[in-house]
């Protein structure tokens, strides 16, 4: 059943930390809406980022503080500065020669240093700030960051009164020991969520959709964890008992050991999903379309003992799946969501796709291994689909070129060759160069409802911008661009959206 069959259209991927700006990381601002109005000037309807949550250890967008808060390095401190609240001498001193990554280190010691400032000049008896507080959204988020300011550590240090949320002793902490810390935080997420709902307006006005990203796990040292221990396979002293992973494969002998804490779904099916629907139903309001990573988790999820030093140790359970998306859709209404069905994938996962009607996922960059039954071959994608050249998880696509021996390019030459004829879209492909602009034409011909072209691929960049490396630590989440996708570039994707009816 098609649930949901998205507005056929060519999407951009490039998340908000990849923005151009002289402010050591992309933000909110003036770059953000120039980026939405390039977009909207060449065809572009969809805006792919990634998830837009407050990060944690590593900055990985998919280990985060908190599920449904906003990363407060994106605020735009160039509109704090026209509010009054940094002066002109503190705007400067954020100023950083724009490279192409991102310097996690220093945003940490200097950007929140800078919006405290911002927040001492704020008045928190401002009604709309008030009526933001009242209304608990970041409630959680703030009473948790507080604690971990007081006690600079994992939630588990903390004191057990903290620890494990005594009534009399949360009360008095919010009100009387940490009030200015718990206020500072709320600041930081009201800022934030006005900055998010200016610019979602303005590219919404323009025609630009936003597809937004929901990571299947949560950290164990986030607020979502501390405050909803029951929810999650832990001990009685919040240790969890198994975490989170995936088993021995081609790419990994050890598997892949994530250790994120797993849900309790027992726990979760007998509170009627209510965590997860709210967490739906935040994303909804924050994005037009939703992408659910590891998807396949919601089905069957693997289960390794925690301690366990690989993955290779584990078992595979089921997840409520399906029942979970109907309570969801009974209290929320039809879902725009985009199943990540990306991997290994078995007959549960798409059966439960198919079942909750959302589409499917297709990496054009693989369809072209001598397999006629390949999944991701145009002649086998159908509209109920978004495809992608790669992700923020793959080579770019001149780095996947360039990785390739010279016996190995000419056969993916002559594949590439055959499905942009087969498209009715066919372009010289002679160099890698060419082959990357083919593959483009070629994810932008298919019958997907939705093209996603990563801005690196637009670009034509190699793997110096790869975004992320998975099983990898380091040198991730950092690639920015130095300057807008030029016009050049761009005249040539809007070419191609055009050519291909997009």
């Amino acid at each position: 059943m098609q649930k949901y069959l998205p507005e056929r259209g060519a999407g951009v991927l490039c998340h908000i930390s990849s923005l151009p700006n002289k402010y050591g990381i992309g933000s909110l601002g003036r770059e953000a809406y120039e980026f939405v109005d390039t977009l909207a000037k060449y065809g572009v309807k969809y805006w792919q980022i990634l998830p837009l949550q407050q990060t944690g250890f590593g900055d990985s967008p998919y280990q985060s503080v908190s599920c449904t808060s906003g990363n407060p390095y994106f605020i735009d401190i160039e509109a704090l500065h026209r509010q009054g609240l940094i002066d002109g001498e503190e705007l400067r001193g954020a100023e950083r020669k724009l490279k192409n990554d991102v310097n996690y280190g220093d945003l940490h010691s200097s950007r929140y240093a800078l919006l405290r400032r911002a927040y001492a000049r704020f008045n928190i008896k401002n009604p709309d700030f008030v009526a933001f507080v009242e209304s608990g959204e970041a409630e959680e988020y703030a009473l948790f960051m507080s604690l971990k300011s007081r006690y600079n550590g994992a939630f588990n240090t903390f004191p057990d009164a903290y620890k494990f949320k005594e009534k009399l002793a949360m009360s008095e902490f919010k009100n009387c020991v940490y009030g200015e810390e718990y206020c500072f935080w709320q600041f930081v997420q009201y800022i934030f969520s006005k900055q998010w709902a200016a610019l979602k307006s303005y590219a919404n006005a323009r025609g630009v959709k936003i597809i937004g990203d929901m990571p299947l796990y949560v950290a164990y040292d986030s607020a979502d964890v501390w405050y909803h221990p029951e929810l999650f396979m832990l001990d009685e002293n919040l240790v969890p008992t198994s975490v989170a992973g995936c088993p021995p494969d081609y790419f990994s002998e050890d598997g892949q050991l994530w250790g994120n804490p797993l849900y309790n779904w027992e726990a979760m099916r007998a509170e009627g999903y209510g965590w997860w629907i709210r967490r739906i139903a935040h994303a909804a309001r924050m994005y037009d379309v939703l992408r659910i990573d590891h998807f396949r988790g919601l089905d069957r999820y693997y289960v390794i003992p925690f301690g366990a030093k690989t993955a290779r140790v584990g078992e595979w359970l089921h997840a409520p799946g399906a029942e979970l998306f109907a309570e969801a859709e009974r209290r929320l209404g039809p879902l725009n969501i985009i199943a990540e069905d990306l991997g290994v994938i078995d007959e549960g996962v798409v059966r439960l796709r198919t079942e909750c009607g959302f589409p499917s996922m297709k990496i054009m960059m693989f369809a072209f291994d001598d397999r006629e039954e390949n999944d991701y071959l145009p002649c086998n994608i159908d509209e109920h689909s978004v495809v992608y050249t790669g992700t923020h998880d793959n080579d770019t696509a001149l780095g996947y070129m360039l990785k390739q021996s010279d016996e190995q390019f000419v056969s993916f030459k002559k594949q590439l060759r055959a499905a942009l004829r087969y498209e009715g879209v066919y372009t010289p492909v002679v160099d890698r160069a060419d082959a990357v602009r083919g593959l483009v034409l070629c994810a932008l011909a298919a019958r997907s409802a939705i093209a996603v072209i990563p801005v690196q691929d637009i670009l034509c960049l190699d793997n110096w911008s790869r975004m992320n490396t998975p099983a990898t630590s380091e040198s991730n989440w950092k690639f920015r661009l130095t300057s807008m996708p030029s016009r050049n570039a761009m005249a040539n994707f809007k070419n191609a959206v055009k050519r291909t009816g997009r």
